[in-house]
């Protein structure tokens, strides 16, 4: 049986104060009455509170509850969900006692709602079970549409490069040294300095402060735009920058020359990244998804009509490029401003001005941790171009890190999932759920990362067919298989812990564990294995592999260290920190209510 009560004087509180519901499950029995269908619950013994105001703390009220019992199924198992403009409290473990001399255990969920649009499902902790499908579905909320954004969005360089490589070799050389080294590094540091919003708005979401996404986004794009600008000389003087590096003078020739071009698109990145995870903190990124496919449509087709009938060449490549992240940018922008997020949106603010130094700091540690992640692979690529014969140990490596690239598309997915997810809940004070969502987006990305290993190992031989018909390349891209293998069912759980340390803003402790474990282990084994013993692109690929190993090891020991309910204490601080602030009523005037 279960007891049921709505306390009435919270209950009838104006809309803009939080509405109490109090939801208690009991097990009555009674060897002396079997026909009773009610009982009356007489007093509270004890009640423990975890709150998200200071206000609220140490509450141990005494109230005369009076129940209807009514036979139900059960609540819900697990909390699976946050809301965008409430604050919640939950008590646990009443016990209390019925006429009848029975006993009542109940766990009691509270929920302080402030009229929110956007209120989550009901959620509640039964008997301890959590209820996994349900997290499932929370984190494939997210994953499933940022998979495909990703991919859409991945789309635009190799839609642009398979126009390219008919035009000749160079150029196809060219645009992918400027995509993977020169796009490579601002697209890596933006988009880190960007996913400072991944920690404070999925915060804010879980807080209850909104309000406060617009302003977050608009303080970003102040940062962002100003690192485009710091590197627009990379754009200017790639051609020396690249011969620096050893690569030949008709590519960097031709890279200096498309890069030029390309400064829009730096530009339209730093615009572009933080609305993406503005859309995100509040798990709304079907929106995106929707706007990425009709652009890569628009690209494909003006690449068509510009590149391949116009024959405008490399410049008509890049300027179709601009034209594709800027209108991406449009109707992102429109469906932000045009009134779709009234309650997040609230118009440009003067607010984005302030506290800029404490945002900074946090953009930059994000934009460490990502950019030593991805430049990893930059750096394996530039090592492997010094080996001999390059052209087939570059090959090699291509075809590989094109194939993984593609899976790591879910994994991506599933690092922002779980940013958001742990973000919300630590926000919103729920320390237990944001662990218990790290377990199961962790679980089912690495299954998935197991069903992707399986097909490298298994199509090994086969898939370098794909890319190429040059048997030496085919044969130096079969070696690798093992190693592509390995690869992927890391890279299937690395990004999401990656994620879960961008939720909980641990960017600067990532930072260090991959400065440590990338760049004073994986990389100079990687030299030493491909160039001292001779291993070639084999052991420059091993060396990277070490590495990662060894980052994804220490990730999972900082997890396991973790206090969540500390961490939920830190999120709070942040908001306040940073322009939030969390308005819960005081105990004094619930009980004023109630005389």
């Amino acid at each position: 049986m279960e007891c049921r009560e709505l306390y009435p004087q919270w209950l009838r509180r104006a809309p803009t104060q939080p509405n109490l519901t109090l939801w208690s499950t009991s097990h009555a029995a009674s060897s002396h009455s079997s026909s009773s269908s009610s009982a009356r619950c007489q007093s509270v013994h004890a009640m423990r509170v975890t709150m998200q105001s200071t206000q609220l703390r140490n509450w141990t009220p005494n109230i005369d509850l009076r129940a209807r019992v009514q036979k139900v199924a059960s609540l819900p198992p697990t909390y699976k969900g946050t809301t965008d403009s409430a604050a919640r409290l939950v008590l646990y473990s009443t016990r209390c006692a019925s006429t009848f001399g029975s006993r009542c255990s109940s766990s009691v969920l509270c929920t302080c709602s402030r009229g929110s649009s956007m209120a989550p499902a009901a959620v509640a902790v039964a008997g301890g079970r959590k209820n996994w499908s349900a997290e499932c579905k929370n984190l494939w909320r997210v994953a499933g549409p940022v998979i495909l954004t990703e991919i859409f969005q991945f789309g635009l360089g190799f839609v642009t490069a398979a126009f390219v490589g008919h035009i000749g070799k160079v150029e196809l050389a060219a645009v992918s040294i400027v995509n993977g080294v020169v796009e490579g590094l601002a697209f890596g540091l933006l988009l880190g300095m960007g996913s400072a919003l991944e920690t404070l708005c999925g915060q804010a979401v879980g807080a209850g402060q909104t309000h406060m996404l617009g302003v977050y986004m608009q303080r970003s794009w102040i940062i962002c735009v100003a690192t485009s600008l710091l590197l627009l000389p990379l754009y200017i003087f790639t051609a020396p920058v690249l011969r620096l590096l050893r690569q030949s003078a008709a590519i960097s020739a031709v890279s200096g020359t498309y890069a030029r071009w390309c400064v829009p698109q730096l530009l339209a990145y730093a615009v572009n990244f933080p609305i993406q995870k503005f859309y995100q903190a509040q798990s709304r990124v079907w929106v995106m998804t929707a706007i990425s496919g009709a652009v890569l449509g628009v690209h494909a087709l003006l690449n068509w009509v510009v590149v391949t009938k116009l024959g405008r060449g490399l410049v008509g490549a890049a300027l179709v490029g601009n034209v594709s992240w800027w209108l991406l940018n449009a109707a992102q922008l429109v469906h932000v401003v045009g009134g779709w997020f009234p309650e997040a949106w609230t118009g440009f603010s003067r607010k984005a001005f302030a506290s800029l130094g404490g945002f900074v700091r946090l953009s930059v540690a994000s934009a460490v941790m990502l950019c030593l992640e991805m430049w990893y692979y930059t750096a394996v690529l530039i090592l492997v171009g010094c080996l001999k014969n390059p052209e087939i140990q570059v090959g090699a490596i291509s075809i590989c890190m094109n194939y993984q690239l593609w899976t790591l598309m879910v994994a991506v997915g599933f690092n922002a999932a779980v940013s958001v997810r742990v973000s919300n809940e630590l926000g919103a004070n729920h320390p237990k759920a944001a662990k218990f969502s790290v377990v199961v987006a962790t679980t089912t990305s690495a299954v998935i990362g197991l069903v992707f290993t399986a097909v490298a190992l298994a199509a090994r031989k086969q898939m370098p067919r794909l890319f190429t018909g040059d048997d030496a390349v085919v044969n130096e891209t079969t070696k690798l298989g093992y190693l592509l293998a390995a690869t992927i069912f890391l890279n299937s759980i690395q990004p999401v812990l990656s994620g879960v340390a961008i939720g909980a803003g641990w960017q600067s402790l990532v930072a260090f564990v991959n400065i440590g474990c990338y760049y004073l282990v994986g990389l100079p084994l990687g030299a030493v294995f491909g160039f001292k013993l001779k291993l070639n692109a084999t052991g420059i690929w091993a060396g990277m592999v070490i590495g990662t190993v060894l980052q994804t090891i220490i990730l999972f020991v900082i997890l396991a260290r973790t206090r969540w309910q500390k961490e939920a204490m830190l999120a709070e601080e942040r908001i306040r920190t940073w322009g939030g602030s969390i308005d819960l009523p005081s105990i004094q005037e619930n009980q004023e209510e109630t005389k």
